[in-house]
């Protein structure tokens, strides 16, 4: 099972479609699950709504959305076993109220669905379109936290099973996607910084995604030097200075853009070298190209292999 989370906006949710198709791709039965039920990953998936019932988008692919109401009652069907659910009143209020009372309360109870179809085999893999990086450490660690609050009983009994799920490297890690920019950088790094020194729950890999390509590289960089020289010095006639002066201005800003970049992706990739974790880093892609999922899909395939 593989959490997918990442700072709003970094491209999560693509990331983790392009990662279920890729692995529905080579044949393993393979669940993809969003965990806020925006719609995001229909829309990454190019699929009509997901619910929160699994359905089969294509081949060896499925696809769910978690919610509060619904969880609830997955959770007493699968665990309490209590055969009049399905009489239960409004059951969100309910978890409303106790979830007001017991920090971890609603996040067990999409946690305790995922680990029960890595426990029950249903899957291959299950690849979860996690919430934000400010909310996933409660997420992940939602058992242990709850397993501390009730000493005994059928919960104590429950968060057991799925801690060895989550804590099981083999079974269970996190993938952090970010982008080369200063904010979402220094919270990968805080997060990868809390994960390891408040849960037991590994992390399998950190994805830099939209990573520009170098503007002016090698040989280049010292004709490119040469004309910003003579265009800002005067040195260059002003007619062609002066149509010069705008499109190098831009590959000024380009070229700049990229080294601060490149100082956050080895920032990076120190960090995840140091901890022992996978770092990879995608180029940008359109994000108004057909099938950008597809594109991200295959572009991983050649990472990957």
């Amino acid at each position: 099972m593989l959490f997918v989370t990442g700072k709003g906006g970094v491209g999560k949710t693509t990331f983790a479609s392009a990662l279920a198709q890729l692995s529905a791709a080579s044949g393993k039965r393979t669940l993809v699950v969003e965990m806020d039920d925006k719609g995001a990953l229909a829309h990454a998936l190019h699929t009509e709504g997901v619910q929160f019932a699994e359905r089969e988008i294509a081949p060896n692919l499925f696809a769910m959305a978690m919610n509060t109401e619904d969880s609830l009652r997955e959770y007493i069907r699968l665990f309490v076993k209590n055969p009049l659910v399905s009489t239960f009143g409004p059951l969100a209020k309910i978890l409303d109220f106790v979830a007001n009372a017991a920090p971890g309360v609603k996040e067990i109870l999409a946690v305790g669905k995922l680990c029960w179809e890595v426990r029950e085999r249903n899957y291959d893999i299950v690849i979860v379109d996690a919430e934000a990086t400010g909310h996933i450490v409660a997420q992940v660690d939602a058992p242990a936290i709850l397993s501390n609050l009730v000493q005994v009983g059928v919960i104590r009994d429950q968060t057991r099973w799925m801690q060895d799920i989550l804590h099981d490297q083999s079974a269970t890690g996190v993938v952090v996607v970010t982008t080369p920019e200063e904010i979402p950088v220094l919270e990968t790094i805080q997060l990868l910084d809390t994960l390891q020194s408040k849960t037991k729950v590994s992390v399998s890999a950190v994805v830099a995604n939209r990573v520009h390509p170098d503007v002016v590289a090698g040989g280049d960089l010292a004709v490119f030097a040469g004309l910003v020289s003579s265009v800002e010095s005067g040195m260059m006639a002003s007619e062609p200075a002066s149509v010069l002066r705008g499109p190098l201005r831009l590959l000024s800003i380009a070229t700049q853009r990229r080294k601060r970049e490149v100082g956050l992706l080895e920032q990076l990739a120190t960090n995840a070298k140091q901890r022992g974790v996978l770092f990879m880093s995608i180029l940008e892609i359109d994000e108004q190209e057909a099938g950008i999922t597809s594109v991200m899909s295959s572009v991983l395939k050649d990472e990957l292999s």
